[in-house]
Order: structure tokens, then C-alpha cells, then sequence
């Protein structure tokens, strides 16, 4: 498998590091309102540079081979559940949570990396975790009263969900793009959107004012054409710039000009940025997860050139929806997921900035525990993974369930019902970006369902 190295700045220590917020060219067209939204009010708690990366695991997550219980009643409820989709016991990773719930656990044995990261207190781990409107017990859901998020084994609509906080309703602003509506003041010298997104248009980050920056791999995606030598591209080019240069009498053709110049201008200063970093030793594998997360860092390198105090990252990798030869493939999955991460927080490490990212993953929902006959379909409440040096790592988050079929969680089919709510993990995620508690519904309407917000504690307690 080849490497690659990244880039930074010369100059890094402690200083802090920065990002912007206007858009990529077509998200930027579709959302045009939002050049005429009023600026979100806010109070921005601290000043120094943080960094969000939410990694979307697409397709829905079998998180209950990922942390499995290792302890002999626990481990037996377990491999009678998942039958023939069930991890050997002696093929577990163990890990030593600081507080135990009395049950030993372990990870997918793909997970290396992660298992040393765990036990050095850089990972943690947020079990049964879900979308949820309100607290929801089992016989609520049995007598039919309850509250559901909508489409709820749906993959469209449970990505969404994760996206928007927002699961009684389909919305078209993410909870990511209404935190950098709240704080894009901090980024008021930047000319790249605090959303920079290598995951293409997505809904996390789109917000009333701010949109995602879409780039790949290799750096910012330029209009075609755009400075090519050939000439007909060439004259193209030229066409484009006599008409972000002209005044136009209407007001939308003013506004699209505007958009296109901006987005014309965001990819410059973005590219010329990221050319100007120097070389990191860290290195990572040569897979599309691993590479999106080197531009990631690339970018947090070139922080003070970009002006940014605050960037959001999205990244997203497929191949998770397995119904068929789940073993093979979630172990691959597993695989590419611990060396991209370990290798992105050494990055940070490396750029003297792995206390200020905190990389999170989401996913459409977990798997069912029983098995379909060589995979798993669709489910609810999973676990999920949180990384970085402000992270009070490990520790596992949440109550983990007990894997028995027929327990007070178990919905039939092998579907658990999520005993920790997506908003209070993303409510401690955002509060820790800086998001006042004052501004917290705005970001997480279902937020006072879950969590007493002028309490004074943490909603679950895994950052610093």
C-alpha cells in the first residue's frame, strides 16, 4: 500500500489556528437565500482556534461488533444473539475503561490502533446512541404512543436525521451550518467557509448563511476550465471573468455574479494556501478515507494563512449497509477506519493541534444483532466514536444494552432502542466548539427534552 506525506506551516506550537465562511459555486446557487438571511445572534465563548471533523459512516454502522462485551454471561447473551454474525471471543481486542460498569469489554479486532489509542485516553466511545425526539421507553412504543423520528429505518431520512437534529421532520439546515451561522463572526477575515466539506454537498453543514466548501483530496475544485491552456477552456475562462466583473441592473443576476466570484475567488486562496505549508511526516494509507483526512489536516496546517478560528470538516465513507458477507466487509471497513483515524490524529499531533480537533463519527443507525442468514438489516441505537486530545477518553459514554433478544430495549428483530440521544452527544460537541447554552436550541431544538441546559453540567461529559 503506497504513502503519501502531507503538508503545515513552518510555524505552528501553540498558536491558533483559523477558517472563513461563504461556499462552494453550486451550493452557493441553490442557497442564494441565504445572502439575505438575517445573521444569527450569539455569544462565542473563548477565542483560540478549534476544529470539528464528523465522519459519516454511510450505510449504518454494525457498532455491536465494533464494542462487544467480553465477560463470560455478557459475551454468551451476545453470541447467541448474533449467531453466525458473532466475533470469537478470543479474537477481541480487550479494553480497560477507567470506570467499569462491571462488564469487560472489547473491540472489533480490526481495531488496533484504536485499542491503543483507547487505553492512552485519546478515545472514547458513546454507546446506544440515537436519534430520538423524546425519551422513549419500549412500552410507549409498543402502545403505539410514542414519538418517532420520521422514516425510521429509512437510510435517507436516518442520515438526515444525524445531519439535522431534527427527526420529526425533514429540514434543510444541518446542526453543523447553524453552529457556523452562530460563530462565523470568529472567521470574519476569512474568504473560505468555516464548512469545508470532502464528502461533496451535504446537509450537516448547511446553514441559513453559511454553506459547505466542497474540495477533494488533492486541494479546492475549480470551475473546468478554469486557468486551462487549452483554448477554447482558455476562452471560456475569459467569459466567465467579463461576466463576474460586469454591474447588472437585476438584483439576481447581481447576486449569481456575486456567488460565482466567490466562489471563483475562495478556490484561489484556498489552493495558493494549502501550496504554501510544509511538509508533515506524519503519512497516510492510500485509501479514499485516509487521503480525505490528509486534506484535512492540510488544511488545519494552512489555518492562519485561511484567517480561520473555527473550521468544520465532513467526511464520509461508504460500504456500511452490509445485508450480505458482513463479516468480510465490516472487517475491511473496521480496518481502513482505524488506520485513518490513528493516522490523522498523529497529524494533529504532529501540527500541535490534537487538543483543539475532535473527530466524532455518525451513522444511519446500527445493525440488527440477529443476523439475516450472512449479514444484518437495519436497526437503531449504536455506538459511536469520539477522538482527540480535549476528549476524556477511555471511558465508554451512555449505558451500554444488554444484547439479549426479548430485554426492555429490544424492539423484536434484534432492533435496540437508543438510550443516549444524538442530542447530547452533539450538544457537548457543540458547547465545547463555543456555542453558548444561551444559543444550544437554537442549534439542537429537542436539546430540552434531553439535557437541563442551565444546569451547569455537561450533557454527557466526554470533552474538557
Amino acid at each position: 500500500m503506497s504513502k503519501h506525506k502531507i503538508s503545515r506551516r513552518g510555524f505552528i506550537g501553540t498558536m491558533p489556528c483559523m477558517a472563513l465562511g461563504t461556499t462552494t459555486l453550486f451550493s452557493s446557487l441553490i442557497n442564494l437565500k441565504g445572502i439575505h438571511s438575517m445573521i444569527a445572534g450569539s455569544s462565542v465563548l473563548g477565542g483560540d482556534y478549534k476544529a470539528l471533523v464528523c465522519i459519516l459512516l454511510s450505510g449504518g454502522n454494525d457498532s455491536y461488533n465494533m464494542l462487544v462485551p467480553r465477560s463470560p454471561n455478557e459475551y454468551n447473551e451476545y453470541a447467541t444473539t448474533r449467531s453466525n454474525q458473532a466475533i470469537a471471543l478470543n479474537q477481541l481486542l480487550p479494553i480497560n475503561p477507567t470506570v467499569s460498569d462491571g462488564r469487560e469489554y472489547g473491540l472489533h479486532p480490526s481495531l488496533v490502533n484504536l485499542q491503543q489509542m483507547f487505553e492512552d485516553s485519546k478515545v472514547a466511545f458513546i454507546s446506544n446512541v440515537g436519534t430520538l425526539i423524546e425519551p422513549t421507553a419500549k412500552s410507549s412504543i409498543i402502545n403505539n404512543t410514542a414519538k418517532l423520528p420520521l422514516g425510521l429505518f429509512s437510510h435517507s431520512d436516518q442520515q438526515m436525521h444525524w445531519q439535522t437534529a431534527f427527526p420529526q421532520d425533514r429540514t434543510s439546515t444541518g446542526w453543523g451550518g447553524k453552529v457556523a451561522d452562530i460563530l462565523k463572526s470568529m472567521n470574519s477575515d476569512s474568504d473560505v467557509s468555516m464548512n469545508i466539506s470532502l464528502g461533496g454537498n451535504n446537509i450537516f453543514q448547511r446553514g441559513e448563511t453559511i454553506v459547505e466548501y466542497a474540495i477533494n483530496n488533492e486541494g479546492g475544485v475549480a470551475i473546468e476550465g478554469w486557468n486551462n491552456p487549452e483554448p477554447f477552456l482558455a476562452l471560456m475562462t475569459e467569459d466567465i471573468t467579463d461576466m463576474v466583473n460586469r454591474e447588472y441592473e437585476d438584483i439576481f443576476k447581481n447576486s449569481y455574479k456575486g456567488v460565482l466570484k466567490r466562489s471563483i475567488e475562495s478556490n484561489e486562496i484556498f489552493n495558493e494556501a494549502i501550496a504554501g505549508v510544509q511538509d508533515l511526516s506524519t503519512v497516510f494509507s492510500d485509501t479514499n478515507l485516509s487521503q480525505n483526512l490528509r486534506m484535512i489536516a492540510q488544511t488545519i496546517a494552512a489555518r492562519d494563512t485561511l484567517g480561520a478560528k473555527r473550521q468544520i470538516f465532513f467526511v464520509d465513507i461508504g460500504g456500511f449497509d452490509n445485508h450480505d458477507e458482513l463479516l468480510n466487509n465490516h472487517g475491511q471497513l473496521m480496518s481502513t477506519l482505524d488506520n485513518a483515524l490513528s493516522e490523522f490524529y498523529s497529524a494533529t499531533e504532529e501540527l500541535g493541534v490534537s487538543d483543539c480537533v475532535t473527530s466524532f463519527t455518525i451513522s444511519d443507525f446500527a445493525r440488527t444483532l440477529n443476523s439475516n442468514g450472512n449479514g444484518t438489516d437495519h436497526a437503531w441505537g449504536g455506538n459511536s466514536i469520539v477522538m482527540g486530545g480535549a476528549v476524556k477518553g477511555k471511558h465508554m459514554y451512555g449505558d451500554y444494552p444488554v444484547l439479549s433478544l426479548n430485554s426492555s430495549l429490544e424492539l423484536g428483530g434484534g432492533v435496540l432502542l437508543p438510550t443516549t440521544s444524538a442530542d447530547e452527544y452533539f450538544a457537548e460537541l457543540a458547547l465545547w466548539f463555543g456555542v453558548s447554552p444561551n444559543d444550544l436550541a437554537q442549534v439542537l431544538p429537542n436539546i430540552g427534552n434531553f439535557y437541563s441546559i442551565g444546569s451547569g453540567n455537561a450533557p454527557l461529559g466526554f470533552l474538557l
